[in-house]
């Protein structure tokens, strides 16, 4: 291995600096030594511009080993991964491994890869992923528990987000002359998917409610009072409450809001803060928070979740409200708080949506359009 340059550096490997007798700037490509133990210089020409130019064109034939999927996703990952928003890294996070799985073995190398590709990966994933349900719906009948339904969509969302890191992932590898390959993702029709449209009755809110645990109904009804994400939720401390609001900034879209803290919402805080009061030993400063005053996370508030809607479903008068129950989630709350405002310009400040139609096609893909009869 040759010595490390001291001079020069801004020059890129091989590319040497030779002074004429004239004191005039040349720039030569080393080589290095000849069978004859002499050194072999290409010359460049002596605008440095000009020899930059020529000197990739002579080195374009010795590349090293073509860059991979795998190689790409796994640098792209880590290298954009500072300033994203914690939402969006996890995210990235959990659609690496389909991705390096289908598209690792063995390693593709970028140039290899084809729209073809691009349309396998869409129906292999969709494949696991009702492979996947299959399997957890065995496992469910051995516990005794009812099958998990199947909607015909399965995987089809997460297919979709997966190959869209993978064009963010390539459209950045060649920004930076990592490849000269066209984008593979570009022109494929990607699956159809069908947005969340239920819209969740008080009477099934309150059948939860019934079955969920205090730390669950303080996250629950700070859900709907507040109209905020659930990973935005677990970021609120008592610290962000400030002048008689609280204050926060969307982790999706960097939006800022001050909520009042008013009627409800100062009761539900009050109630918060008076439990915490009663634990012993150190607590947080976060609102959504356990038995002990800890922090919940996301996968604990989901566990939560979960339990309690299934007691709630069994508990339900009938199949069709056990069925409907089943399938909410956490994050449709969000959804009926926006639904139960009167006001849409309101519903829009409170959501953090940028104009007032983004909030009315959101309330009304829940509820549906209200129209008045002939007569």
């Amino acid at each position: 291995m040759g010595r490390k340059p001291t001079v020069n550096l801004h020059l890129p490997p091989g590319m040497r600096i030779k002074k004429g007798a004239k004191g005039k700037t040349w720039f030569y490509l080393d080589h290095g030594q000849g069978q004859d133990g002499k050194r072999r210089w290409g010359p460049l020409g002596s605008d440095f511009y000009e020899a930059l130019r020529s000197y990739a064109s002579k080195v374009e034939t010795a590349k090293g080993p073509a860059v991979t999927v795998p190689e790409l996703l796994k640098r792209w990952s880590t290298e954009t991964a500072p300033g994203r928003p914690k939402g969006t890294v996890d995210d990235i996070r959990y659609a690496l491994p389909p991705l390096l799985k289908f598209f690792g073995e063995p390693p593709a190398p970028l140039d290899q890869v084809d729209p073809v590709h691009i349309r396998q990966y869409l129906d292999w994933r969709v494949s696991e992923a009702v492979k996947e349900k299959q399997e957890k719906n065995s496992a469910r009948a051995k516990e005794g528990k009812p099958p998990l339904a199947s909607t015909g969509r399965e995987g089809h969302a997460r297919a979709n987000r997966e190959i869209a890191w993978l064009s963010a992932a390539w459209n950045w590898a060649r920004d930076r002359g990592i490849t000269k390959a066209l984008n593979p993702t570009v022109g494929i029709k990607r699956h159809k998917e069908k947005g969340r449209d239920i819209y969740v009755e008080d009477d099934e809110l309150a059948l939860i409610l019934v079955h969920a645990d205090e730390p669950l109904q303080e996250a629950i009804d700070l859900a709907y009072l507040t109209a905020q994400r659930p990973s935005d939720l677990r970021q609120i401390m008592e610290t962000d409450i400030r002048n008689g609001t609280i204050e926060l900034e969307q982790d999706k879209t960097g939006a800022k809001l001050r909520v009042e803290v008013v009627g409800a919402l100062a009761e539900l805080i009050d109630r918060i803060k008076a439990r915490k009061a009663t634990i012993k030993g150190v607590r947080s400063l976060a609102l959504v928070c356990n038995e002990k005053g800890q922090p919940m996370g996301k996968h604990a508030l989901r566990y939560r979740f979960d339990k309690a809607r299934e007691a709630a479903a069994k508990a339900a008068d009938n199949a069709p409200m056990a069925e409907r129950i089943r399938a909410i989630q956490f994050r449709d709350l969000r959804a009926k708080a926006a639904s139960d405002i009167e006001s849409l310009k309101k519903a829009q400040l409170l959501l953090g949506h940028t104009t007032e139609g983004m909030t009315e096609h959101y309330r009304r893909k829940r509820r549906g359009l209200k129209v008045a009869p002939v007569k």
